[in-house]
């Protein structure tokens, strides 16, 4: 049996001695529970707002590399005007026009009298033997017939280049309407000289020349 004062010892032996380890931790909210807690909130409340600088000083862009933010060139066109037509072009001046008609009148002549003579070339070439014989001899000399011929057409397209270097080389210009004139003569008288000289060119292919 233990008296009262021995039960007083053992309690204070209890709360003060290896007890302890057994004696009830403080309630929740404590001193010894809230001071851990209160320094870690802390720290990560610091952390949030030093991540936030970085991530905006990463995305942010030098100031001398930023894109221009100026209209192009393009985008200051208004898209409702109208768009212009080529201009259109006159006549040429009535002494270039006169000459020109004359012009592309030779290369048409001459053509007309090439003609006939590339048809007898022709037409020896075919039937024409070795070379050096006197068939072969024969269709030479039409031959050479067929290319004097195309004198008139050689001669008007060389006339029709020189009314456009011309006034190049006095005034270094020409007129648009004077310069249009010209190319359509010099079209023409071009393409009369080349089909002469694709006919030429397959006659001396037939005599090996």
């Amino acid at each position: 049996m233990l008296y009262p004062a021995e039960l007083r010892a053992r309690g204070e032996a209890d709360i003060g001695g290896w007890g302890g380890a057994r004696n009830p931790r403080p309630p929740f909210g404590g001193a010894r529970d809230c001071a851990p807690a209160g320094r870690g909130l802390d720290s990560h409340a610091m952390r949030i707002p030093l991540l936030f600088a970085l991530l905006l000083g990463a995305c942010s862009t030098p100031p001398g590399q930023s894109p221009s933010l100026a209209p192009r060139a393009a985008e200051a066109i208004d898209p409702r005007l109208p768009v212009r037509p080529d201009p259109v072009i006159g006549a040429p001046a009535p002494a270039l026009a006169a000459r020109l008609a004359q012009l592309v009148a030779s290369a048409r002549a001459g053509d007309a009298e090439f003609n006939p003579a590339a048809a007898e070339a022709e037409r020896l070439a075919a039937t024409a033997g070795a070379a050096q014989s006197e068939s072969w001899i024969a269709a030479q000399q039409a031959l050479s017939a067929a290319v004097a011929a195309r004198g008139d057409t050689a001669r008007a397209l060389g006339d029709i280049d020189a009314l456009a270097a011309r006034p190049l080389e006095e005034r270094g210009a020409i007129a648009p309407n004077d310069l249009a004139a010209i190319e359509a003569a010099a079209a023409e008288a071009s393409a009369i000289d080349r089909r002469q000289a694709a006919r030429v060119e397959a006659i001396l292919a037939r005599l090996g020349g």
